[in-house]
């Protein structure tokens, strides 16, 4: 945020009496772990190893029973029928243009190009930014790597003879499932795909991780023009390029963003010693941890522990969420003894839960985004690493954010800190939710998923009264009520919404046919056209609206969810925004 709100001078409290949590102590059953700093990290990288090693045995023994379904029972079967209609069609198609086109595209996925590209972008990653992103650079030889090495694994154990037609290509005596060439670009495209919608900023990453997605289709038409592969063999590379970046996804970074860089027993990390002279803007006291065991191992325990002591607060006390209590619970047990610093690490659903006894309260916020999601961090602009987010708060200042607070028929009064809707998004969060597990292994694009899933969410009538004024009479998929903007992705939903603005902003989404939701997808890419800002008369793919107040009655009965986690379904939704509720530790701001 670029404009501070008010701050509030925070006192030193009272030391609550708690049990303090001695090193080591808690459960350690958390799969999206933060990043461990310098003395846990061969723990962390034992984890990462076992990780690594038995999903690529999955993986690997995934895609040779595929090639031996393809190249054994299913032979006979269509579509593997067709695919020689479909190589032959390809040569009738080729001209002296598309056949030199063709041939820079397989170039990009030539082993060499791949080695080199690797090389190249593992080397910028280390010496051009000002900190060394180790881990994105091992993220990437790691996938490259895995892949490569499951194609060995394939070729020897898969036998495929290529098509029956004009090659315009020399080859190894490899089989020809898989494609090597599609599998290498997509681990390395895909992977610099990841590394920028993670790293850069602005609407540009999109469309860089999109141009760097198709560079391995375009690779996979250039080796089914140029004779080399079956259609299925270039969905198997893929399928393997793609498996191998969620593994080293899954056991290299965390939620896509980078932790601390691995380092020598000698040598520090950015999450073990901060720079010198940090701000002190809470006086050191009793701190409160409250975490979420099944996204906070013991090694990020530790982690954030010495983060804590190296700025004064000593001795910190962790309390565990349960499935029982998410979080608000032990935060206002914590305020109640007097607590001088709540630090909440988990996802948004912790937070929300910890903003509900926080709110009202001087007592600051420091949040560790440690889920799949982690809205509010990301709009706020704390790093996604959760040391790093953590150090980041502690040199900042106290500031005060708005919440959300909503209810309705069937859900009792409640804040909010990032979105709550209605229809289309809160199926979409229903559906993400039901698979843990997937979202535990892939991340937010879980979500991606699911929303294409539920595409077919039929619309309904809704009214909406802003601030007292008249009622607007509106048909919509989803109504979507934020107090801040960018979702995951980077894609913007509210382009107007500020957490310190004393505003909620709403989103009426309401596509109808291909032409509306490609209309509504140009709209929210480009942050919102004036008109849809403005909200006309209705009949627009996207509206938006800002009100302190809104009164909104659907006329059928749709389901809900506040800050990702799906609530009860209903037809009313009351939606106010509580200014200045919460006070959140943020990093300075150079002017």
């Amino acid at each position: 945020m670029s404009t501070a709100v008010p701050e509030r001078p925070v006192e030193p409290q009272r030391p609550v009496e708690l049990t303090a949590e001695p090193p080591g102590a808690g459960r350690g059953a958390g799969r999206g772990a933060v990043a461990p700093s310098r003395s846990a990290m061969p723990r962390g990288i034992g984890w990462s190893v076992r990780w690594i090693a038995a999903l690529t045995v999955c993986q690997a023994t995934l895609m040779v029973g595929l090639g031996l379904l393809i190249t054994g029972p299913a032979r006979h079967l269509w579509p593997l029928t067709a695919e020689d209609g479909v190589n032959e069609a390809f040569v009738r198609l080729r001209t002296g243009t598309l056949t030199t086109l063709s041939s820079v595209a397989s170039e990009a996925g030539n082993t060499g190009t791949v080695i080199g590209v690797t090389l190249a972008s593992c080397l910028a990653l280390v010496l051009l930014p000002r900190l060394p992103m180790w881990r994105q650079a091992v993220f990437l030889a790691v996938a490259v790597s895995l892949q490569s090495l499951v194609f060995l694994v394939i070729t020897v154990a898969v036998d495929r003879h290529r098509p029956e037609v004009h090659r315009l290509d020399g080859s190894l005596p490899t089989s020809s499932y898989t494609s090597g060439h599609t599998g290498a670009a997509t681990a390395i495209y895909g992977g610099l795909a990841l590394l920028a919608l993670s790293r850069l900023r602005g609407p540009w990453r999109t469309v860089v991780a999109c141009l760097l997605c198709v560079l391995p289709l375009l690779v996979g038409l250039a080796r089914l023009y140029r004779g080399m592969h079956h259609p299925t063999d270039v969905m198997g590379g893929l399928v393997n390029g793609t498996l191998s970046l969620l593994i080293a996804r899954r056991a290299l970074l965390a939620d896509g963003a980078v932790a601390a860089p691995p380092a020598s027993a000698s040598t520090p990390t950015a999450a073990s010693t901060p720079t010198a002279g940090p701000s002190r803007p809470v006086a050191p006291g009793r701190t409160a941890v409250v975490f979420n065991p099944t996204v906070t191992d013991e090694a990020g325990r530790d982690a954030l522990r010495r983060v804590l002591e190296h700025h004064g607060h000593t001795a910190p006390v962790f309390v565990e969420t349960t499935a029982e209590d998410p979080g608000g619970g032990q935060t206002a047990r914590a305020v109640r003894d007097g607590a001088a610093l709540v630090v909440v690490c988990g996802g948004d659903g912790t937070l929300r839960a910890a903003a509900e006894s926080l709110a009202g309260t001087d007592v600051p916020l420091a949040l560790v985004p440690c889920g799949t999601g982690n809205l509010l961090a990301r709009n706020l602009g704390l790093p996604l690493a959760p040391a790093d987010a953590l150090d980041a708060a502690l040199r900042g200042t106290p500031h005060r954010i708005d919440l959300g607070r909503i209810e309705g028929d069937g859900l009792p009064s409640t804040y909010f800190a990032a979105m709550a809707g209605a229809g289309l998004d809160a199926a979409t969060m229903r559906r993400a939710n039901a698979n843990d597990r997937a979202k535990a292994v892939f991340g937010w694009p879980t979500y991606v998923l699911a929303v294409l899933r539920e595409l077919r969410t039929p619309r309904t009538g809704v009214s909406v009264r802003l601030d007292g004024a008249p009622a607007l009479r509106r048909t919509a998929r989803m109504v979507l009520v934020g107090n801040i903007g960018t979702v995951q992705g980077g894609v913007t939903l509210l382009p107007e919404a500020r957490a310190d603005d004393g505003r909620l902003d709403l989103l009426v989404l309401d596509p109808r046919g291909i032409g509306g939701w490609l209309s509504a997808l140009w709209t929210l890419l480009r942050g919102g056209t004036t008109a849809a800002r403005e909200g006309g008369e209705g009949g627009a793919p996207v509206e938006f609206f800002t009100f302190r107040r809104a009164d909104i009655t659907f006329d059928t009965e749709l389901p809900r969810e506040l800050d990702g986690d799906p609530v009860t379904a209903g037809r009313h939704l009351t939606a106010e925004v509580a200014p200045g509720a919460l006070t959140v530790l943020l990093p300075t701001r150079e002017q």
